[in-house]
């Protein structure tokens, strides 16, 4: 029996999940339908279209911009969150909440969400073969996708993390909002700066805004350095990779997290394992 599932997003046309989803079926020998759905930027219009779908008798949702709040908000008052989803404050993936159903609840009452976000990094990063046990980290950002990495970077075993950001503020407010939210970041070692003062040696420096999309470079110091930089964009050239690779860097894009986060939100949905190594050869080799 084919299994239903979507993207729900504004824009969506552009979105890879489906080619990435259907591969991974193919790889597990699963029947799947994987379409993109687009959605207005109203919270009552993405409410109406998970729960046409849901009790249409879809399985899983993925959901990318502008609807990651507006999920997480959904899902605190219907089938609950996981521990990642609550600290990110967003949520990329819905599924239902069987437990619930079984104690009563109706579908629309059963919406449960997940982020794989930060963990899909995590895992990509392992797989590159970059350290993360006991290194020092720099996260330049402070919007939902550095949000949703944070946790999962400090369960990984990394020393200390400074988040900088060009707005200081916004760095101390998110810090504050995520150590109330979570005991293991509030007792770890997380440092702020703005973005033009970080400097200085660091294992890792990650890119969590979307200056790359534009071309945009960062305001960077002539002192900082790494012998690892990650931006989580990707499919173009990177600025801030080009800047760190002519330093000696060991460079990535965001294109294996892509395929790392869709991967586990495979797994919740189907129970099956994704060989996460095989599917990224096969889809940079098809669109090679």
């Amino acid at each position: 029996m084919t299994q239903h599932f979507i993207v729900i997003g504004n824009p969506i046309a552009h979105s890879k999940s489906p080619e990435i989803h259907t591969l991974f079926a193919a790889q597990v020998g699963i029947d799947i339908s994987y379409q993109r759905q687009y959605c207005s930027d109203e919270a009552a219009s993405f409410t109406a279209v998970i729960e046409a779908f849901f009790h249409g008798g879809g399985v899983g949702a993925n959901v990318t911009v502008p609807f990651k709040q507006i999920a997480y908000d959904c899902c605190v008052t219907r089938g609950g969150l996981s521990e990642h989803a609550k600290v990110a404050g967003a949520v990329n993936t819905l599924l239902l909440n069987k437990e619930r159903i079984k104690n009563g609840a109706s579908v629309a009452e059963a919406i449960y969400g997940d982020n794989t976000d930060g963990q899909g990094l995590v895992n990509h990063i392992k797989r590159l073969g970059w350290p993360l046990n006991d290194v020092r980290v720099a996260l330049i950002g402070a919007g939902g996708a550095a949000r949703g990495v944070i946790l999962p970077l400090i369960e990984a075993g990394i020393a200390e993390l400074t988040i900088a950001n060009r707005t200081l503020s916004k760095a101390e407010g998110l810090v504050a909002e995520l150590s109330a939210a979570s005991a293991t970041i509030n007792q770890h070692a997380v440092y702020t700066c703005a973005t033009a003062d970080l400097s200085g040696e660091f294992d890792i420096i990650i890119n969590a805004t979307s200056s790359g999309l534009s071309g945009e470079s960062l305001p960077l110091a002539d002192a900082l350095n790494c012998q690892y930089a990650y931006d989580m964009m990707y499919g173009r050239e990177l600025p801030f990779l080009q800047h760190f690779a002519a330093r000696g860097a060991q460079t990535s894009d965001g294109y294996g997290m892509l395929i790392g986060q869709a991967a586990l939100s495979f797994e919740r949905w189907t129970g099956q394992t994704i060989d996460v190594a095989q599917a990224t050869a096969t889809l940079e080799n098809s669109s090679a």
